[in-house]
């Protein structure tokens, strides 16, 4: 037993002093070694051929390998072996791969990978070909990747996760908000390459079956988890900085800003709900849900209401292929297992090579030495079972562990969130109850205000109403008045009449009695006669009668019946007198009557004139006093009216609105409305003449022609501002002269003496020269029929085509030309020059072919039982821009092939072509704003024009860029050589170049003012030919 004890001392020292030779000669190579061939394995393992999706132990070990290493290059050194450019599957797991060490790698996979942004570029185009399969997903997911590694050189404060605060948010902008403004926008296109990828996933997924359930649906639905992560904080960022930005802005100059964000809020919400549904994604991460609106950025307060949208990776959650993950606790035991297998090696042939010579120093047989090896084997797998254990349960608590902290953090991250949504909402509430108090006080004041104003106008209204009723009562009493006089003018009449038919009566009786006592008189005087005759013939008769007897008794008996003839007569005298002594005492009765009531009306009409002369009186001053408040409310409102001219004229010097333009179309609509009301304001004016009480008509007429003349002139002055030179004077001279007759005359109804005498014709002329200079500035449209519109499309396009063809042809000439007369370094200029030039031909080329059939769908689609002719002469409007853009696409090639031309000979400049290039690539831009105009967003034809506009934009990027570049050959190799100057020469030269340099400068200074004018004189043309203002107008 001392002996084995002692053997084993023995052997127990050795073992570690050959180890640490062998480690300290080749460790640190042997463990490079292996953690390059760990890597190789885990990248080949996960971008693979199959189409499975990535499993996420592999690329863990790669996330774990860019921290072990501070970098990619083991990373690309691996991937740049595998055929990504023959392997759509392959490809599309190495995007997965690439985008998850971008956002959980090192710091310095973006610096390791930006030098491979350009193959990245090459590849998205290669694939971009391919319209199945993986194809589109691949140039898709390149395009995305290639710009999130540009947004991240651009905005290095942003790490790759995209998991940043408030306050590092607000630090990324410094605080300025031309920067916020760009990173909104640079926001904007990263979240539109986002949701591009995820909505090409799912339409090349057959939703109609279990798609995420099946291998080749996972593979391709794996990497949108990386998407949503990126996704949800890009949109929580675009929130923020939009309602920043709408503190700071005016909310006209956002609202390009609102429209993308509402777009891209909608496609979130859709893409976010149906991925919830996909059972893939249940039990890998929960996706949040966006809320029901979008958030109101012209209410700041809406920011307090917007809640943060977190992605939750549950920490059980596994790759689908449920194997382990594997994690730091592997990569820092791998130089221990490597230990283990270098023990074994060393142990083993130790062993079978005796090198410690037990026999020699312990005396110990084989035996024992057998045992003693065999006990220490065991000893070594117990130890080796119990490391493993140990690993084994190293790794779960890690795993557990690594879950707790991220359940923490973002536990931590949502009370961070709430903190500061916390803290935003206190501030927020603190400025508003700022707000709210001033606007208390404001409401207080305008309160008081206003009751003092209401009290004087309930005032002023209970006076009215006295003075109404007083008036009232008195047109009544006058009214009364007027029926008793004309009662009594009517007793009057009647008392007269009655009088003078008395008189008559009187006068008839008077003259019957009279005629009759006539009668009687001459009866009377009749019988005296017949009674003397009587006598004369009784003298004679008693002288007779003596002689006859006989005749005598006739005699008597005759007088007799006259004396009674007599009796009866001298009775109805009598009788007759007695009547009339009865009539003229009634006629008496009749007359002192007469008078009194004579007398009595007379007095009672001299009271009803005097009340009556009282009432007009009254009546009078209250229609004086009642004209004066009618002339004072006409002196209020003209004086308001006035005022408004007034600030009317005077905004026209004001610096603010310089920048206003306005269209000759809508001057004359206004100037046509303001005339109208200047006639109206006439009428009523004469009205007022006629009847100083009645002012209700003139008043609204003095309210809107103050309105409309002042809308007149600030419509003139915007008008004038787009106008020619001479035509503004005179038009901006007009408005003004406008104001002054408007004031004349608003100030001539103020006063009560020319209120009269006002007379507005001045305006009115001032008003039709003002529509005549309208007509002048107003632009002409196309002088095409409506008819020979579509014919005029048809042949413009043609001819468009023919342009491009031509170029093209003289291009190729050109080229071949070049080849055969130049060499060295201006062949290769040239040749790189008229290459770029004929992609872009040819880009344009396929161009005007999407457009002629998107063109010829819209016109199918929309045209129903018309003709195509029908169809473009009803929608002129954008009949003409069509032709517009044409032609300026067909002049633009003509243009560049001719710059080109000149630069292959030596004779133009570099800059042109450029020009040229940019002048074509906004033609082409022009013809498909002007073809997608009327074209149904889902249209196939409209995704092929817009592809093909991006054909154009590269081609016309890569013409610049060959431009560009054979400039800068030409100026090297044409580099001046100052090495034989002399001092004085050189100082000559110094100066001449000064010279030359300003004024260079001053005429880039003009060139820029003139560039700017001929932008805004071909703006206006372009608008008037493609019905830009009518539409606004509209």
């Amino acid at each position: 037993m001392d002996r084995v004890s002692s053997s084993m001392k023995q052997v127990g020292n050795p073992l570690p002093k050959v180890l640490g030779r062998r480690a300290a000669g080749g460790g640190l190579e042997a463990e490079r070694e292996s953690f390059e061939r760990a890597q190789t394995v885990s990248i080949n393992k996960a971008i693979n051929t199959q189409e499975v999706a990535v499993k996420e132990k592999h690329a863990r070990t790669c996330i774990l390998g860019t921290h072990h290493e501070k970098g990619a290059q083991t990373f690309w050194s691996v991937v740049n072996r595998l055929p990504l450019s023959g392997n759509a599957v392959l490809c599309w797991k190495f995007c997965h791969v690439f985008h998850k060490l971008l956002r959980d790698g090192h710091s310095n996979v973006l610096k390791d990978s930006v030098r491979y942004k350009n193959e990245l570029s090459d590849m998205s185009r290669m694939w971009g070909h391919l319209s199945e399969g993986y194809g589109q997903l691949c140039s898709i997911y390149l395009k995305l990747l290639r710009t999130k590694m540009e947004f991240h050189t651009k905005n290095p404060r942003f790490p790759g996760n995209l998991q940043m605060s408030d306050r590092q948010l607000d630090e990324a902008g410094e605080s300025d908000v031309n920067n916020f403004f760009q990173l909104t926008v640079e926001m904007f296109d990263y979240l539109e390459c986002e949701l591009n990828l995820f909505q090409t996933v799912f339409s090349s997924l057959d939703m109609s079956r279990s798609v995420s359930v099946t291998a080749a649906g996972q593979c391709r639905l794996a990497p949108l988890i990386q998407v949503i992560l990126d996704c949800s904080h890009l949109y929580d960022y675009t929130v923020k900085l939009l309602f920043k930005l709408h503190s700071c802005l005016p909310a006209d100059t956002l609202q390009g800003h609102r429209d993308r964000f509402l777009e891209q809020f909608r496609k979130l919400k859709d893409l976010f709900y149906r991925s919830s549904n996909l059972q893939y994604f249940k039990r890998l991460i929960q996706i949040p849900q966006l809320p029901e609106n979008p958030p109101n950025f012209l209410r700041a307060s809406a920011l307090s209401e917007h809640i943060s949208p977190v992605v939750v990776i549950p920490a059980e959650a596994s790759s689908p292929d449920s194997e382990p993950i594997t994690d730091l606790v592997e990569m820092e035991t791998a130089s221990q297992s490597l230990f283990d297998n270098k023990f074994d090696d060393i142990f083993g042939s130790s062993l079978s090579s005796d090198p410690f010579n037990f026999n020699s120093q312990n005396g110990m047989n084989k035996d024992d030495k057998d045992r003693l090896i065999e006990q220490l084997y065991g000893e070594i797998r117990t130890l080796k079972e119990e490391l493993e254990s140990f690993k084994a349960e190293n790794e779960r608590r890690t795993l557990q562990l690594c879950g707790r902290i991220s359940e923490l953090e973002a536990e931590l991250a949502e009370q961070r969130h709430l903190k500061q949504q916390a803290l935003d909402e206190s501030e927020f509430l603190r400025t508003e109850l700022e707000e709210l108090k001033k606007q208390r006080e404001d409401t207080e004041k305008a309160q008081r205000s206003l009751t003092e104003i209401e009290r004087r106008a309930q005032a002023n209204e209970q006076r009215y109403s006295k003075l109404k009723e007083k008036y009232s009562e008195l047109v009544q009493n006058h009214a009364d008045l007027l029926r008793k006089v004309t009662v009594a003018r009517q007793a009057q009449g009647d008392v007269e009449r009655e009088k003078k038919e008395l008189e008559d009566s009187f006068q008839r009786v008077s003259e019957q009695a009279q005629r009759k006592s006539q009668e009687q008189a001459e009866v009377l005087e009749m019988l005296k006669q017949e009674l003397a005759a009587s006598k004369q013939e009784l003298q004679v008769l008693q002288g007779t009668l003596e002689s006859s007897t006989q005749v005598g008794a006739e005699q008597s008996t005759r007088i007799a019946d006259l004396e009674q003839e007599r009796d009866s007569l001298s009775r109805a005298a009598e009788r007759y007198g007695e009547e009339i002594a009865a009539l003229q005492a009634e006629l008496q009765q009749l007359q002192d009557t007469l008078s009194s009531e004579k007398e009595s009306s007379k007095k009672e009409l001299e009271t009803l004139q005097t009340q009556l002369q009282d009432k007009e009186s009254m009546e009078q001053t209250l229609q004086q006093r009642l004209a004066k408040e009618q002339f004072a409310l006409l002196q209020g409102s003209a004086r308001e009216a006035e005022r408004m001219v007034q600030d009317a004229l005077s905004r026209l010097e004001d610096p603010a609105h310089i920048s206003c333009t306005g269209s000759a179309d809508y001057l004359l609509s206004r100037t046509l409305a303001a005339s109208e009301c200047t006639e109206r304001l006439q009428d009523a004016h004469r009205k007022y003449l006629s009847n100083h009480t009645d002012v209700s008509s003139l008043l609204p007429c003095v309210a809107l022609f103050a309105h409309l003349i002042s809308d007149t002139i600030l419509q003139g002055s915007a008008t004038s501002h787009m106008a020619p030179m001479e035509p503004a004077d005179r038009l901006l001279e007009m408005c003004k002269q406008c104001g002054s007759e408007a004031m004349s005359y608003l100030s001539s109804l103020q006063d009560l003496d020319s209120v009269g005498g006002a007379d507005c014709a001045a305006v009115t002329s001032c008003l039709g020269r003002i529509s005549a200079i309208g007509e002048e500035l107003r632009p002409r449209g196309l002088d095409v029929e409506q008819e020979e519109l579509g014919d005029l499309v048809d042949k413009e396009m043609a001819a468009t085509s023919a342009a491009i063809e031509t170029a093209a042809a003289r291009i190729e000439e050109m080229l071949s030309k070049a080849r055969a007369g130049d060499t060295g370094v201006k062949l290769e200029v040239n040749e790189r020059i008229l290459g770029s030039c004929t992609g872009l031909m040819q880009a344009i080329q396929v161009l005007v072919l999407a457009s002629k059939d998107l063109q010829r769908e819209i016109v199918e689609s929309g045209r129903g039982a018309a003709s195509p002719k029908e169809f473009y002469a009803k929608n002129s409007r954008w009949t003409e821009g069509l032709i517009s853009a044409s032609k300026a696409v067909g002049w633009g090639a003509t243009v560049m092939v001719d710059a080109a031309d000149l630069v292959v000979q030596g004779k133009g400049k570099f800059e042109e072509l450029m020009v040229c290039s940019h002048e074509i690539a906004a033609s082409t831009a022009q013809l498909v704003a002007a073809s997608k105009v009327k074209a149904d967003k889902d249209s196939a034809n409209l995704a092929k024009l817009q592809q093909a506009s991006r054909g154009v934009n590269q081609a016309t990027a890569g013409v610049v860029a060959s431009t560009k570049s054979g400039k800068s050959q030409i100026e090297e190799k044409d580099s001046m050589d100052f090495s034989s100057m002399t001092l004085t020469q050189i100082k000559r030269q110094e100066m001449d170049s000064q010279v030359r340099v300003l004024e260079l400068e001053n005429q880039l200074q003009k060139e820029r003012q003139k560039l700017g004018e001929l932008r805004k004189k071909h703006y206006e043309l372009a608008g008037v030919a493609e019905g830009w203002e009518e539409d606004a107008t509209d």
